[in-house]
């Protein structure tokens, strides 16, 4: 991360945009808060990278308990087969622990062969995971894992019978990254990874904290 250190911005600056970032503001709102032009979306843009590349210095703990896997498409506007990515959309799959973390991966596609060493690889050995009825998630029927099946088509879904967590996770991803009017595809994965980092650390204050940490760290 060493092409992400010094900015000149002052520190009273990076402040106030470190405090617009955890707010979830656009670069264009924050620098208008802040009296920053230019170099309020370069430094965003840094944010980003800092969150991403400390998320995947963590990505080795393994998730263990009830977990809940899904996969969801995000950009592009027109509809397309599953298992190869709807047509202009990134394929991403995510991971739920009930209770506790979210993480995510970006996918070439939603078939077996690409979800399986995921999971396999994130997910302790007699977990149980949850999933909806995809046919990419048949090879967990024969793997270490407790599988069960979600059909959403029943009315009323089981109490534990769900994925609740994960689609919610989906929800509020989209959510935030409505406001940026389309993400960049080169940039998708740091916005991503923002997203998991908010999900996993909801409270506004200790964001603050741990992004200033972060800050004090990489970018000074």
């Amino acid at each position: 991360m060493g092409n992400m250190r010094k900015s000149r911005l002052s520190s009273y600056k990076q402040e106030r945009l470190i405090e617009h970032f955890v707010a979830g503001m656009t670069a264009r709102c924050a620098a208008s808060l802040s009296g920053v032009n230019r170099k309020t979306a370069a430094y965003y843009l840094r944010l980003r990278e800092t969150i991403a590349s400390k998320l995947e210095q963590e990505c080795h703990e393994g998730f263990g308990g009830k977990i809940e896997v899904d996969e969801s498409y995000f950009g592009g506007g027109r509809k397309g087969k599953r298992g190869w990515g709807a047509a202009g959309k990134v394929p991403v799959l995510g991971l739920l622990k009930r209770s506790g973390k979210v993480y995510m991966k970006i996918i070439p596609d939603a078939l077996s062969t690409t979800l399986f060493p995921i999971i396999e690889r994130k997910v302790i050995p007699d977990s149980i995971v949850y999933s909806d009825s995809w046919r990419g998630y048949n090879v967990l029927d024969i793997s270490d894992f407790k599988h069960f099946r979600i059909n959403h088509s029943k009315l009323f879904a089981d109490k534990t019978n769900h994925i609740n967590g994960i689609e919610n996770f989906w929800n509020q991803a989209k959510r935030h990254m409505r406001k940026f009017n389309g993400v960049p595809k080169d940039n998708f994965r740091l916005f991503l990874k923002e997203c998991e980092w908010r999900f996993n650390n909801s409270d506004p204050s200790s964001q603050l904290l741990q992004l200033r940490q972060w800050v004090r760290e990489y970018l000074t």
